[in-house]
């Protein structure tokens, strides 16, 4: 008897569990959480000579994008932040030491909002957002992927070139 793979049965469930994983941070880049983990306080807002930009500042950034990637395909009425400004922040460190944190928690939650609007079957990946130009959630989850893999490279570099990093 041969054994139909479950892709070839179900396509969209494929897919959906395919783009989950990516989001998850698949197996060829290091994933969020390591990424982020374990930075002293004192290197959050330390930019590398040469760098444009701290810890920090890309954590924002990834956290900004994403929040705004994620409402975007949920929400209609949804305005974006201007850009660039809108998406980096206006200084190099953390506005208090919590800061860190929260962000950290927040890029965590709009990631398992993507991740449960993936999941979702009434979820027509493929239907053109109406409030878009051609956009779909799926264009929308495969730009997130990428925009996090980047930065979050960008961010374990920073960490690299300022000792804090053991990978």
């Amino acid at each position: 008897m041969r054994v139909v793979p479950r892709y070839a049965v179900d396509r969209d469930q494929a897919l959906r569990e395919h783009l989950i994983w990516q989001l998850g941070g698949g197996h060829a880049h290091v994933g969020f959480d390591a990424a982020v983990a374990g930075l002293p306080l004192r290197l959050q807002g330390a930019r590398p000579p040469g760098i444009p930009y701290s810890p920090w500042m890309l954590l924002e950034h990834l956290r900004i994008s994403q929040w705004d990637i994620v409402e975007f395909s949920r929400d209609p009425g949804h305005v974006s932040p201007r850009w660039p400004a809108g998406y980096w922040p206006a200084r190099p460190e953390p506005p208090s030491p919590r800061a860190w944190a929260r962000s950290v928690a927040a890029f965590r939650r709009d990631l398992r909002t993507m991740i449960a609007l993936v999941r979702d079957p009434k979820t027509d990946l493929y239907a053109r957002l109406p409030h878009g130009r051609g956009h779909t959630v799926l264009r929308e989850v495969i730009l997130l992927v990428d925009h996090n893999a980047y930065h979050l490279g960008q961010l374990i570099a920073v960490r690299r070139m300022l000792g804090a990093w053991k990978g």
